[in-house]
This record gives C-alpha cells, sequence and structure tokens, in this order.
C-alpha cells in the first residue's frame, strides 16, 4: 500500500509541477525549483541587457570624472599650483563634473574630483590642491 501511495503522490506532484523557462532564450529549465537560466550564457546576456541605458550613462560619466581628475593630478604635482581657466580647457576639463564640494569658514568653495581640488580665484585662475586620504 506504501508504495501504491508514494507512486500515486509522485504522479500528482509532476501533474501539478509549472514546467519553467529560461528568461533568456525560453528554454525549459531543469534543475532546481529556484533557476532561472539554463546556462550562465544566458544569465550574463540577460544581465547585460537589464539596465543598459543606466549602465551607459553611468559608465560615461566616470570616465569622465577620470579624465578630469587625470588632468588635475597631471598639472598639480606639487600638491598646490595655480592654472588658468584656458590651460583647464584646453586640456578638455569639464567643469560641471566634480565628486563634492567644501566650503571653507571663510565662504571659499572648492570642488573635488575625489582627492583632487580646484577653487575659483580672481582672473580666471584656479588653485590646485590636493587632498591627502
Amino acid at each position: 500500500m506504501f508504495v501504491v501511495d508514494y507512486i500515486r503522490l509522485n504522479f500528482i506532484y509532476l501533474i501539478t509541477m509549472e514546467k519553467r523557462y529560461c528568461l533568456e532564450c525560453s528554454e525549459p529549465l531543469k534543475g532546481r525549483a529556484d533557476q532561472k537560466f539554463c546556462a550562465d550564457y544566458c544569465r550574463n546576456t540577460y544581465n547585460n541587457k537589464v539596465d543598459k541605458d543606466t549602465k551607459n550613462l553611468i559608465r560615461n560619466i566616470n570616465n569622465r570624472l577620470r579624465k578630469n581628475h587625470k588632468i588635475l593630478s597631471a598639472l598639480n604635482v606639487s600638491g598646490k599650483t595655480k592654472v588658468s581657466r584656458s590651460k583647464l580647457y584646453d586640456k578638455g576639463f569639464d567643469f560641471q563634473l566634480f565628486t563634492s564640494i567644501y566650503t571653507t569658514k571663510t565662504g571659499n568653495t572648492y570642488f573635488y574630483i575625489y582627492n583632487q581640488g580646484y577653487l575659483a580665484l580672481e582672473n580666471e585662475l584656479f588653485l590646485l590642491i590636493k587632498k591627502e586620504l
């Protein structure tokens, strides 16, 4: 009697079990109940498609921030340097991108790209500084 009940329960389980399909290629899945993809290739392809536009935006902004940091690092070898706005523009510096702002008690506003900062002075000059981490 026990064997018959076991077979009947397995049969009912197989009939009621919902078929699952790969989220990328729609192939039937075999294995774990929480499996979503049939192979690593499908998982990678699917995840690369998710939020593709957002990932591209973030990648482009990070590249521009990296370029700004590289420009400041190259011009500010001593840790404290004055440069003109035109020199920064000529190198391709983007003044609209920075990672943080620091305002001193005297009202000076420093813009930072990671550890490299700049302060606008008079006559289109900028003071470049390096913050020690």
